[in-house]
């Protein structure tokens, strides 16, 4: 009695176990679809075959909850101060005075022009780097699509590096998940196998 209670619990955990590592495999597997001809039914991963709808998803998330570029070009703005941009452009400025502008104008004259522009970057260059900012931040919200971007790439991945890729990551909790198949599975076998023999 007790050996036949075992081997029904023993078939129930392998029966249990591998149907979650079926489960699992499914999630990705088969890449492609596989008809069965008699009953008229398509077998394909289930990744795979939303792979479409999850990628859009994953687009629409990261730009709306996650990042935009407006939060992009924000970012980018503030890791360069605008004090170092518009050093940047007196020094480069003052290059193009006296290098470009004829040699017939006196150097005192270049210096004049030279220090009223400066003046004037000083007083104006922040407004000025401002609305360019806004300016970038309005032509590149209406010119990238940041989730179609994501979209694009994640429609791109291949599945077999998806795949592995989600089972480096989840290895732990998977096996965990077969492992627990197997123990739910012994345990329904105890209780199948009690049920047998007691009727």
């Amino acid at each position: 009695m007790v050996v036949q209670l075992l081997i029904l619990a023993i078939i129930g955990g392998v029966i249990g176990w591998i149907t979650n590592l079926l489960a699992i495999k499914m999630l990705f597997r088969p890449f492609q679809p596989i008809s069965i001809p008699l009953i008229n039914f398509k077998i394909q991963g289930l990744i795979p075959k939303r792979k479409a709808e999850i990628a859009r998803s994953i687009g629409q998330t990261v730009e709306t909850e996650l990042l935009s570029i407006e939060e992009i070009i924000d970012k980018l703005v503030k890791s360069n101060n605008k004090d170092e941009i518009l050093i940047l452009l007196k020094n480069k400025i003052t290059v193009i005075v006296a290098n470009h502008l004829p040699s017939i104008i006196p150097s005192t004259f270049k210096g004049m022009i030279s220090k009223y522009i400066n003046d004037v970057i000083d007083e104006e260059g922040d407004k000025i780097i401002t609305e360019a900012i806004e300016k970038m931040i309005e032509k590149a919200t209406t010119s990238i699509e940041l989730s179609k971007m994501i979209e694009d790439k994640v429609n791109e991945f291949e599945m077999e590096e998806l795949e592995r890729i989600v089972v480096n990551i989840a290895k732990t909790e998977l096996k965990h998940i077969e492992v627990l198949g197997g123990i739910l599975g012994f345990i329904i076998g105890i209780f199948q196998g009690i049920i047998i023999l007691l009727f």
